[in-house]
């Protein structure tokens, strides 16, 4: 039972408006940070490529996400004629709130005392929290093929096929990279893993924190690629190669359910990044256990570590060219998850000994 169970189990009403106050905060956090996603990522490759992006709404086009809203909202719909509709319809929400309802158990914070109450900031603290959040986000891929399928068009139905030989060969490499993690911490809490990063290092520097990306710096690299193919981001957007499959599984897609399909595409980045920074990058604790650094609240470095990472994602989109699928592929089945299984054994061999 948790702290927070603890102290409001003989407080019932308290207890539901404390979560529905946590989900409220988090849903419009991560909403506004999926809205201006699309701006920041426009911006930063706009610059990257000696332009200024968006700059006609708002000062420097901050106000370009509700353009953007505005404009898909009052767009016509469109429905293919030898659709599916059913599943056509269904297709965006089950790839959008699979992203959504991940979130729920990223740590975001230490325990607030407020009165007498002990509150997590956390929606909640599962004790399997990475095997829901590995189950959740397996979840999105059916969104994807039902799409492409229940669209009746070859472009769209090869891009949810792509999708679905994607998503096994990196979901592999992605949970054997997680696994180290676990032989490391020997537990599934997310809150847990937070807590054990916040030790010093190796034991003999006591203001750098234990972060998971000293010692497994290969699970870290290999969760960041396979990471990238999960969302289908560039280098790996091959079900939506537009040079070759139009606009692949969301081809037959417009007005609002294609604006789903693109809010997804960033919360999936946002979630991505956030599991990241948890795993391996200390999650809500400072950079440093120094008294300057300790004085500024967790969740500012959370979402400090999130957009950092979201950052170096779309950096990556404005370097690197869309590899071919025959590449894709042999790269997640001949490097990553070899790669990924001797850095488990070798973890495993290291654990044994140490102890």
């Amino acid at each position: 039972m948790t702290p927070e169970m603890l102290s409001l189990s003989n407080s019932p009403g308290i207890f539901i408006g404390v979560m529905l106050v946590k989900i409220l905060v988090v849903f419009m956090v991560v909403m506004l940070s999926v809205a201006y996603a699309t701006w920041w990522e426009r911006k930063i490759i706009g610059h990257m490529q000696t332009r200024l992006g968006p700059m006609r709404t708002g000062w420097h086009g901050l106000l370009q996400p509700f353009a953007d809203g505005i404009k898909l909202f009052f767009k016509e719909e469109i429905i293919p004629t030898q659709a599916t509709i059913v599943p056509f319809l269904l297709a965006p929400a089950m790839i959008l709130v699979p992203a959504l309802i991940t979130v729920a158990v990223i740590p975001f914070g230490p325990d607030l005392h407020i009165g007498n109450f002990l509150i997590p900031q956390q929606i909640t603290d599962l004790n399997v929290g990475v095997l829901y959040i590995l189950a959740f986000a397996g979840l999105g891929i059916y969104g994807i093929v039902l799409a492409g399928w229940a669209s009746n068009s070859k472009y769209s139905l090869l891009g949810g096929v792509r999708a679905s030989a994607q998503m096994i060969s990196y979901e592999l490499a992605a949970g054997l990279t997680i696994i180290a993690v676990f032989m490391l911490s020997e537990t599934l809490s997310l809150r847990e893993i937070v807590a054990l990063q916040q030790e010093p290092l190796w034991g003999i520097c006591s203001f750098v924190p234990n972060w998971y990306v000293f010692t497994q710096p290969l699970a870290f690299g290999l969760f960041i690629i396979t990471g990238l193919a999960e969302i289908n981001r560039t280098p790996f957007d091959m079900p939506e190669a537009e040079s070759e499959l139009v606009s692949g599984f969301c081809t037959e897609y417009s007005s609002m359910k294609y604006a789903l399909f693109f809010l997804a595409e960033y919360a999936n980045m946002i979630v991505i990044s956030a599991i990241t920074a948890t795993l391996f990058l200390g999650g809500w604790s400072a950079p440093l256990n120094w008294g300057l650094f300790n004085m500024i609240p967790g969740f500012v470095w959370l979402l400090a570590k999130v957009y950092f990472l979201m950052f170096c994602f779309m950096w990556l989109r404005a370097t690197f060219p869309r590899v071919r699928y025959d590449q894709l592929m042999r790269m997640g089945w001949k490097v990553l998850l070899p790669l990924a299984l001797a850095n488990v054994v070798v973890t495993g061999l290291v654990v044994v000994v140490l102890q």
